[in-house]
């Protein structure tokens, strides 16, 4: 009996590691425009609003690429991909004790006309970022004193919608030192005027602290908008008029 080989086509060979090569490449180039978007997105969206803002920030103006640079973004990244829910706003500052209370104020609204946001809802009820904002568990409650502080989220500018919860707070960073919020608690309305602008590290959990000498209204999102890299902090106190 005769036996009968197959010979294997070498071309068939070249192309599958063509191919291969060609996917491996692609991803290493997508890991590294995914790791370094945050410092392009500063470059094109804040270093031209925060040039002309005094705002206390650790992301310089003029950008110079270090190694504690790019080991935060890198960092940044990761945990971005490690499948942590940030809808879900307790997952935001992990080793912050919420404490649950009875809230007289389960509900309320909020509206910043700088940036053209009416009667969002905030909720002190649960944490889904999804549906409304969140005033996060054991901080104040507006108008009472202490530091009531709310959380919403951010995605790149051109994905903003402004009846999406989702991307509510992608324009915030263009709030100025002077400019309004406005707090409807049943039918009262509180004026809330903005004092500072800071941006943060993400394990930051100073801005939850409370201070009750007087009525303050803590805003945070992630910066730049569409990453998780560090967090926007716009700090307002209660207007006495």
């Amino acid at each position: 009996m005769v036996k009968y080989y197959k010979k294997k086509d070498p071309k068939n060979k070249k192309r599958v590691l063509k191919l291969l090569s060609f996917v491996v490449l692609t991803l290493g180039i997508s890991i590294l425009l995914y790791s370094f978007f945050p410092l392009i997105s500063w470059q094109i969206y804040f270093a031209p609003v925060f040039a002309n803002q005094e705002i206390n920030a650790p992301i310089p103006k003029v950008n110079i690429v270090s190694g504690n640079t790019l080991a935060s973004l890198i960092s940044g990244a990761s945990e971005s991909l490690s499948g942590i829910n940030y809808t879900d706003a307790q997952n935001w500052f992990p080793g912050y004790n919420q404490r649950a209370e009875n809230l007289k104020t389960p509900l309320y609204n909020i509206s910043i006309p700088k940036i053209n946001i009416k009667d969002a809802v905030v909720s002190a009820n649960d944490t889904d970022l999804t549906r409304h904002l969140v005033n996060y568990g054991g901080t104040a409650l507006p108008p009472e004193k202490g530091n009531a502080v709310i959380f919403g989220h951010s995605t790149l500018p051109q994905l903003y919608n402004e009846k999406d919860y989702k991307t509510i707070f992608s324009y915030l960073f263009k709030l100025q030192a002077g400019d309004d919020l406005i707090v409807k608690v049943g039918s009262i309305t509180y004026k809330y005027k903005v004092e500072s602008i800071t941006v943060v590290e993400p394990t930051d959990t100073s801005v939850l602290e409370q201070n009750y000498s007087d009525s303050f209204l803590t805003l945070i999102t992630c910066t730049p908008p569409g990453t998780i890299w560090k967090r926007l902090i716009v700090k307002a106190r209660l207007n006495k008029i």
